[in-house]
């Protein structure tokens, strides 16, 4: 029986080094495809599935933002959460500039450059959750208390 070959990544790396509890799996990965694809390839709730979005105040100064995969980031909520007058999703080429990550493979973990990194307050109540790993179609899959331990995220309620 062959293993299945899984691409060593920066956040992989990271998460070795963390020597974090985390398993890795892999899917189809489609254009567009989104948390809802990958829930369903994997068979998992979206709501588990972790999205890693990389935004930008009105000074350009780049950040992450982890969200639920079923819902969405009150970009008023979070500029008034972080004490910012704006908050707007970084440009495709920007935000692989600040992670070194194409969209739709970024992952919180072993970024190009250190970045803030504010969670959805509700991840952090999930027993697991399945988080990218620096590759489409690829998720690590691990306890929330994880990502809490390794990114010390700043906790906020933008979810819509």
């Amino acid at each position: 029986m062959s293993k299945e070959k899984f691409p060593t990544t920066p956040a992989v790396l990271v998460l070795r080094a963390q020597d974090a509890d985390f398993t890795l799996h892999h899917y189809p990965y489609e254009e567009r495809g989104g948390t809802k694809t990958a829930a369903a390839k994997l068979m998992v709730d979206e709501h588990r599935i972790i999205k890693t979005l990389i935004m930008e105040d009105e000074s350009a100064r780049p950040l992450i933002i982890l969200m639920h995969g079923d819902k969405e980031v009150s970009t008023k909520s979070l500029a008034r959460a972080i004490g910012v007058k704006a908050v707007s999703p970084c440009h495709p080429a920007t935000a692989e500039k600040h992670t070194g990550y194409k969209v739709g493979g970024t992952s919180p973990f072993g970024t190009r450059k250190a970045l803030p990194v504010y969670m959805e307050q509700t991840i952090a109540d999930l027993p697991e959750i399945f988080i990218n790993a620096g590759a489409r179609g690829m998720l690590a899959r691990m306890p929330a208390s994880e990502v809490v331990r390794i990114l010390k995220p700043v906790t906020v309620s933008v979810a819509i």
